[in-house]
């Protein structure tokens, strides 16, 4: 490893540290930032179907803060926060007491990935191919893709996932309309389970994976008509190479910035597409989120967005680790060398 490589590493281990300790600060304020907690919202729905007076609202809600620590000072409850984090402990569900939240994490992300993964990596490679070959035959071709593209990518996932809705659930009942399987049946993976699922995982996957293909089809075409205009290709074509290696050299060029959305894009595929799955009433990570902000479940919320926060943060460091391993001018512009 040469010294100026070690100088970058070096550099971008220290901004990260500091940006994680950032988002970390932030994972814990943010959202004591939010009106009222969670010892009043328990407190009030009780006191609103009338099953207790006054006093004794007065007094669990007193039980409920101690309970949950939030009598204690600010600052203390952040260093204990810190402490927990520090042990891998997100601690315990305010809403769902006495349920670990780790444990609710982990029985939503898989229904998180099950569409995240697929749907990034499906839309990634057709987007990508498609906007190529639009750039690449141009005329009527490139038009008619680079509409359809730019009509997708500019429909906003949770219009298009209730277009879906309506059209190949309500109205053609095609598919389940909601939930990621029939009221009734248990996971498993017996084959009634797995063909429910499936029926109910096509609608959440096709509203992600066409917009995605429409984002990444534009990115493509852009880069590659950018590149299909430079000196060198001109210079190639001029010395006669042949056209299929010039186009590979260009598509090669082209893809690096596409590489890197694809990253980052399962960086924060963990939080997964939370208004997605409010529509569709899926029991992913990004509904289980949407629930403790609306409950002010501070552990939940503090173990979604932490989880989300380090996969962020790993993406864009291996992004930048492995540019500067590919490409020495980025890390000596980094480090001055330039």
């Amino acid at each position: 490893m040469s010294s100026h490589f070690r100088r970058y590493l070096a550099q971008k281990v220290v901004w990260y540290a500091l940006a994680f300790f950032l988002a970390l600060s932030l994972n814990f304020f943010l959202p004591r930032l939010i009106p009222g907690n969670p010892a009043s919202q328990i407190v009030s729905a009780l006191g609103q179907q009338g099953m207790v007076s006054s006093q004794a609202m007065k007094k669990m809600y007193e039980q409920y803060m101690q309970d949950f620590g939030l009598d204690q000072p600010l600052y203390k409850q952040y260093f204990q926060y810190l402490g927990n984090v520090a042990t891998l402990d997100l601690g315990t569900s305010f809403m769902q007491f006495p349920r670990r939240v780790s444990d609710l994490i982990g029985k939503a992300l898989p229904y998180t990935l099950a569409i995240q993964i697929p749907g990034i990596i499906v839309g990634w490679i057709i987007g990508n191919l498609l906007g190529a070959y639009a750039a690449y035959k141009g005329g009527k071709t490139d038009a008619v893709a680079f509409t359809g593209s730019l009509f997708l990518s500019s429909i906003p996932f949770y219009c298009f996932a209730i277009i879906l809705v309506y059209t190949l659930a309500v109205y053609f009942k095609v598919f389940p309309a909601a939930g990621a399987y029939k009221f009734g049946l248990m996971p498993s993976w017996t084959f009634p389970f797995v063909q429910d699922f499936l029926r109910h995982w096509i609608l959440p996957f096709l509203s992600m994976v066409l917009i995605i293909i429409g984002g990444q089809a534009i990115g493509m075409r852009e880069m590659a008509i950018y590149e299909l205009g430079t000196d060198y290709v001109n210079y190639a074509k001029g010395l006669g190479v042949h056209d299929r290696k010039v186009v590979g050299y260009v598509f090669r060029n082209a893809m690096l910035p596409q590489v890197t959305g694809l990253a980052l894009s399962f960086g924060t595929m963990i939080g997964g597409q939370l208004i997605v799955e409010s529509v569709f009433s899926y029991p992913g990570v990004g509904s289980l989120l949407f629930t403790a902000i609306r409950q002010n479940d501070y552990p939940m919320i503090q173990g979604v967005t932490l989880i989300i926060t380090v996969t962020v943060l790993a993406a864009n460091f291996l992004v930048e680790l492995l540019y500067g391993i590919i490409d020495p001018r980025i890390r000596a512009s980094q480090t001055g060398e330039l």
